[in-house]
């Protein structure tokens, strides 16, 4: 055993650290992330997760690093089930938008005790017009892929999303914007008003900055993440290039 005194309080560690469980809030470590992005996909997260890392919260972790990073679909398979692999999913970010981590809110608000929060928000009618056409559309098709890695991202999302978030069945229109609505709620009951910020794109760089804290960048809001960008990115283009303006 190895004993480590903090203020006349010890904590005994067992040599083999790779038992340790660790609690769902570390508050008192130094953990990376300092936003997480509480909005569904589709509410601008892409432009955010841009913006975010022109701010200096980089790298911002989205949907797209999954495409990048294909061994993380079985350790959010493995989040899903219960267990609590931030640390391997979130090393080197400082910031998480978008699809899978927002399914995780809750319990990465705990777990990250000093992040900030940030509510992207759209038009309900509009957002469901656009998940439909690209993140919907993608997870009907990707079932039918018959690559390996494509197939294991949309099994993951199936799960999280699909099933986990809007009960299975995408085309009930009526089911998928009340879990669309109940998780806005949610947050509005749950997150604590001084760590949340609640923010429209449309708005561009003055009310982000204004809630974090920041200078406003001398370059244009980002504007990205089209459907045609989203088809492309999502079947494993480079989630870092051909990003352009909209």
């Amino acid at each position: 055993m190895t004993t480590l005194a903090d203020d006349e309080q010890t904590l005994d560690i067992p040599h083999r650290l790779f038992l340790i469980k660790w609690p769902l809030s570390v508050g008192a470590f130094d953990m990376p992330l300092d936003i997480i992005g509480v909005g569904y996909g589709r509410t601008g997260t892409l432009s955010l997760k841009q913006a975010l890392e022109i701010l200096g919260y980089s790298d911002c972790y989205h949907m797209s690093e999954v495409v990048a990073h294909p061994e993380h679909s079985a350790l959010w398979i493995n989040a899903w089930k219960g267990d609590d692999p931030w640390e391997a999913i979130f090393d080197g970010y400082r910031a998480t938008v978008d699809w899978p981590a927002v399914a995780f809110w809750p319990r990465l608000m705990n777990y990250y005790p000093k992040a900030k929060l940030i509510l992207t928000t759209r038009d309900v009618e509009s957002w469901y017009r656009s998940a439909s056409n690209t993140i919907f559309k993608a997870m009907k098709e990707g079932m039918l892929s018959d690559e390996p890695t494509r197939r294991e991202r949309v099994e993951m999302a199936k799960d999280i999303i699909v099933d986990g978030t809007f009960g299975g069945d995408l085309d009930d229109k009526a089911t998928v914007l009340a879990a669309y609505q109940q998780n806005i709620d949610r947050i509005y009951n749950e997150v604590p008003k001084e760590r949340l910020i609640i923010f429209d794109s449309a708005e561009g760089w003055d009310p982000l900055c204004e809630a974090l804290g920041t200078p406003i960048p001398k370059v244009p809001y980002p504007r990205i993440n089209t459907t045609e960008e989203f088809e492309q990115r999502w079947r494993g283009g480079d989630p870092r290039r051909g990003l352009r303006s909209t």
